[in-house]
């Protein structure tokens, strides 16, 4: 199949984005990126002098299939993301059964290319079950196609457990994902310790029931040479530690999602449930530290931190709601709206985190970049067209959002996958 896509800004270093390009693509592969391209033989897109950026990687997704497909699955959860923007999204391990040997693996990998639109590629859970206790098959998983090992967001305890897991994965360089949250501190905690949860009457989760857990697994990391990354970084201690680890040369990234960047523990007044997250949205504090370690490459990822859920489980008692957030479909437009757009980091920066950094962190080859021998996993972007978030629009089953009604910028119009048109 021959395709090419005419007038086109390209986001990549390579080219200059105030030019127009073309792009020739020939079998899911980009042959020719140029000027005046033409080709007798190939399908013809014009695109109108609008962007074309890598197709964006997402390391913090939960798909829930197996086992929670009545909340998520494959056909939706890739339908949801490919309108969002990604071309690739990974699986945590929690789901049921857990992805904790090779036959889910290979369960995963081969539902994924029947039935995705997108690619998607499985963690394997460090532990049997996610209970952070016996070593998974690790090694048969990593064979059968799993990217990077996780605590499925579940916290281990065992320091000692840990440590043994770095240092066995290590022979196969992947990184070890976790979830950093010291559960005696968060307690019953719904949100964050602080005001807001004193005079809403909720428990508290304070901050350092992350940060002490992050301190812990970098310590851990350094030792064993791991390649460690952490999820979804909520606090302003937290972007310290990783900056302070990266300047010892500690194989240390870390990621987040814009609802910490661009929310506060103030999105959960008058018991707000759908801005109820784990880790919980923090005070303006955090949210500064968050977007200043964006702007300054302490962290090295923005995820979406799609977690969906049960909409009637949501709409419950604050302290009864389940945590989750549907967010696939707005990652993108919320950070090129709250980053780009406010001058805080450049089109190209956030490219770089939402793309290119995942794709070398997870070893994508052929993915995260725009050039000549990639795959043609792309997106084409109207930077100038405004829109209004409407959940119920949402291909994703949990048509729900604390972005709801926002006004945002940098609508997603088509996505490319392996040379295949699918949005």
């Amino acid at each position: 199949m021959k395709t090419l896509l005419k007038n086109c800004h390209v986001v990549s270093p390579e080219f200059q984005e105030k030019e127009l390009y073309d792009i020739y693509v020939v079998d899911g592969i980009i042959e020719e990126i140029g000027k005046n391209i033409e080709k007798a033989d190939a399908k013809i897109m014009d695109l109108g002098g609008n962007t074309v950026l890598p197709g964006l990687i997402d390391m913090h997704c939960n798909i829930c299939d197996p086992g929670f497909e009545y909340l998520e699955n494959i056909e939706t959860v890739s339908r949801s993301a490919a309108r969002g923007g990604f071309t690739t999204i990974t699986c945590e391990p929690n789901t049921n059964p857990v992805i904790d040997n090779k036959t889910v693996v290979e369960y995963i990998v081969s539902k994924s290319k029947s039935q995705a639109l997108v690619n998607i590629h499985p963690y394997g859970s460090m532990s049997i079950g996610c209970k952070g206790r016996e070593m998974a098959e690790i090694g048969e998983m990593y064979n059968a196609g799993i990217v990077g090992v996780s605590d499925g967001d579940q916290f281990t305890d065992e320091a000692s457990f840990l440590r043994n897991v770095m240092l066995y994965v290590k022979m196969f360089d992947m990184p070890v994902i976790t979830h950093c949250e010291d559960r005696g501190l968060s307690g019953i905690g719904v949100m964050n310790e602080g005001f807001t949860a004193s005079y809403l009457g909720l428990a508290g989760m304070p901050r350092e029931a992350e940060e002490v857990v992050v301190a812990r697994n970098i310590i851990l990391a350094e030792n064993t040479g791991a390649r460690l990354h952490i999820a979804h970084v909520s606090t302003k201690g937290s972007v310290q530690l990783i900056r302070e680890a990266k300047k010892r040369g500690a194989k240390v990234t870390g990621e987040t999602c814009p609802h910490y960047f661009l929310l506060t523990e103030e999105g959960v007044d008058n018991y707000n449930t759908l801005a109820k997250v784990n880790p919980p949205l923090r005070t303006i504090e955090d949210v500064e530290a968050i977007q200043r370690g964006l702007a300054d490459g302490t962290i090295d990822v923005i995820a979406s931190g799609h977690s969906p859920s049960n909409e009637g489980d949501k709409n419950k008692v604050f302290t009864s709601a389940v945590y989750g957030i549907s967010s696939l479909e707005t990652a993108f437009s919320l950070s090129y709206t709250g980053l780009v757009k406010t001058g805080l980091i450049s089109l190209a920066d956030l490219v770089h985190m939402m793309s290119t950094k995942p794709a070398e962190i997870l070893k994508l080859e052929n993915k995260g970049r725009i050039a000549e021998g990639m795959d043609a996993d792309f997106i084409v972007v109207d930077l100038r067209q405004g829109y209004r978030i409407d959940p119920k629009h949402f291909a994703s089953k949990a048509k729900f959002s604390p972005f709801a009604d926002w006004e945002v910028q940098g609508r997603v119009i088509y996505t490319m996958v392996g040379g295949r048109l699918i949005m």
